[in-house]
């Protein structure tokens, strides 16, 4: 029988780091936190080998104090608590005092540090959770903490990583979201010596968005801002006709934390009822504040989910904060002001009027050539006298126009009594079929069976979605996308030859959110399988060079996006993976329910689906519904 024993004091710190510093990101994370709870108001984020290599943080905080090093590598050591009632109440990004601990555990770590005001700073290094003695060293005010050779002492972790640009992928998505929930701290990011990220720190959520999402994505936006039933809702969401593919780009916090919410996401959609197209989602940034007393943040590891204690209250404020936001844009601009209703600061200067207010009010006299003065509209009339020499202009609908081939020029017309001129070459004869003989024998004429008539007749289609075939007694409503669907799925998955692919006139760069980006940079090999030709440009950025034929020029940033949400659900499997990238083309290069159809593939979808071949899509709905006589005459008390 084993026996219990109490865990010494190094494994127990490895096994905490392991709750805690899941990858090179989880360490950027909560160094970040830790400086921004400093009280930083600019840092400096660098990376090397996508984190596993070098991680350095270099902020201008508060500092801390020599004597204090040691203690801050400590477990539960922290200076955000001091009090059970504090955990009621909990304004700080961290608060439990092992991230430290868990990150030295696991890394080689260095810290230089020096307090504000203070003439000299200090320096430890600890290897494996391990200190060794404090050192005097000169340094700027705040804080610099470097994390070498991360998990060099539990190999194990080491298979987990993914390659360096999905690592520094997902650093990049940590610092967006930080410097989305902080806007008024400035973040640079380096990756191996390239600066991915800087935001201005000005304060402006706006600028913050416009250097972490783009310039496209901050153009379509909504600001929002107000508050209902205690609850504060500021930030910016995505116009209607700028609806995102996926929820990627919808960003939540609380109380300047990062937040993840089903029944937020529910307050924004609900908000957007009857504005946004079928499949499309909005996207957003938006703060939420309310009493710490309000909100509970120590019920989930990560910090990511909150408890609120009036969720209805919160659901309440975001889905009408949202709404009047969407409701005021949408109201139609005041017409311009007339021009008479212009206002001149300066009235002798650049005077607007029209024509006949410059008459009344006698304009400039002009001198003609017999020294007399006459009014301005005399002047202009004995001008146009003066100019009688110039010949009219011609009206463009006067001049006749000779309808010509494509490629070929018209000659100008011939006045009549003249010759034409000969033509430069002569004009070659219409070629003419060889005449047909008649002594040869006809050929023998094959014999053709009759083709059967089908079991079933088309109907017709209803919804521009479902189409109806009539089979005896028996009626079947088919879903005409589901059946491409899975025709698609099956051509794609049973043809052993390369897919077909086009290439791009233009590379299409598709700005991503990071966590599909990370998702796509793994999985570029499996891309290029599929037809996808595309490398990475960085900040988030994928240039696409060749795309599937099947998939049209429009949909690929909606195709990238669906795909890469496809593998962060399916995980690493190569084959999920690989019927992820099927299901998504499948489904791009499909009928779309609402489009109008030509009766011709409608009969071809029917011949498949009642033959048998075509039951379930690719992702398990059935195709077709059997509706009998019998069912009809019940629903009618016919029966």
């Amino acid at each position: 029988m084993p026996v219990i024993e109490q865990l010494s004091p190094h494994v127990a710190d490895l096994i905490a780091a392991g709750e805690v510093v899941e990858r090179p990101a989880s360490v950027v994370k909560e160094l970040v936190e830790n400086a921004i709870d400093a009280g930083s108001s600019a840092m400096v984020v660098e990376i090397q080998r996508g984190g596993m290599g070098l991680i350095r943080v270099t902020d201008n905080g508060c500092g801390i104090a020599p004597q204090e090093l040691p203690v801050a590598f400590l477990r539960h050591a922290t200076s955000k608590l001091r009090r059970p009632e504090d955990l009621s109440a909990i304004g700080t990004l961290g608060f439990r005092g092992e991230a430290l601990a868990a990150i030295s555990a696991v890394s080689r770590l260095d810290v230089i540090s020096r307090q504000k005001g203070a003439e000299s700073g200090a320096s430890l290094h600890l290897e494996g959770g391990q200190p060794r003695q404090v050192e005097p060293a000169g340094c700027p005010e705040g804080t610099t903490l470097v994390v070498r050779e991360l998990f060099y002492n539990t190999p194990a972790r080491l298979k987990f990583m993914k390659s360096d640009s999905a690592e520094a992928a997902a650093v990049n998505a940590v610092l967006q979201q930080i410097a989305l929930s902080h806007p008024e701290v400035s973040i640079r990011y380096i990756r191996d010596g390239r600066e991915e990220l800087h935001t201005p720190g000005d304060g402006k959520l706006l600028s913050a968005v416009y250097a972490v999402r783009g310039r496209d994505f901050a153009l379509g936006l909504t600001p929002v801002d107000g508050s209902g039933e205690g609850v504060s809702v500021h930030g910016f969401v995505t116009r209607p006709l700028a609806g995102r593919g996926t929820r990627a780009m919808q960003t939540f916090f609380c109380c300047g934390r990062i937040i993840r919410s089903q029944m937020l996401t529910a307050a924004l959609e609900e908000a957007y009822a009857n504005r946004l197209m079928k499949g499309k989602f909005p996207g957003c940034v938006l703060h939420i504040d309310l009493p710490l007393q309000q909100v509970d943040v120590n019920v989930h590891p990560a910090k990511t989910v909150v408890k609120f204690a009036a969720e209805r209250a919160v659901f309440s404020a975001v889905h009408h904060v949202v709404k009047d936001a969407l409701d005021k844009a949408e109201q139609p601009s005041p017409p311009p002001k007339p021009v008479s209703a212009a206002v001149n600061p300066r009235g002798d200067f650049f005077q607007t009027m029209d024509a006949k207010t410059f008459r009344e009010k006698g304009g400039a006299p002009t001198l003609l050539s017999g020294g007399k003065k006459v009014e301005p509209e005399l002047s202009r009339r004995a001008a146009l006298r003066d100019v009688g020499t110039a010949a009219p202009a011609v009206p463009a609908r006067d001049i006749p126009v000779h309808a010509v081939s494509p490629g070929l020029i018209a000659p100008p017309p011939i006045p009549t009594g003249c010759k034409a001129p000969p033509l430069a070459g002569k004009i070659p004869e219409k070629p003419t079929a060889p005449p047909v003989r008649t002594d040869e024998e006809p050929p023998e004429q094959m014999s053709v069976e009759p083709l059967q008539a089908a079991p079933w007749q088309f109907r017709g289609e209803i919804l521009h979605t479902y189409i109806i075939a009539e089979d005896g007694d028996t009626v079947w409503l088919i879903d005409k996308h589901a059946a491409h669907e899975r025709i698609n799925f099956d051509r794609l998955k049973a043809n052993p030859e390369p897919v077909m692919r086009q290439q791009l006139l233009t590379p299409a760069a598709v700005d991503l959110a990071q966590e599909q980006y990370a998702a796509l940079l793994e999985n570029l090999p499996l891309l290029e399988e599929f037809g996808f030709t595309a490398e990475d440009f960085g900040q988030g950025c994928l240039m696409v060079r060749s795309v599937p034929s099947d998939i049209a020029a429009g949909q690929i940033r909606e195709t990238l996006e669906t795909l890469a949400d496809k593998l962060l659900a399916g995980g690493a499997d190569p084959a999920a993976a690989r019927d992820a990238m099927l299901h998504t083309m499948a489904c791009k290069a499909a009928i779309k329910g609402g489009w109008t159809s030509d009766p011709a593939e409608l009969r071809a979808l029917i011949a498949r689906v009642q033959s048998g071949e075509v039951q379930y899509c690719p992702h398990g709905r059935p195709v077709k519904i059997k509706i009998s006589k019998y069912d009809i005459e019940k629903m009618f008390k016919r029966a």
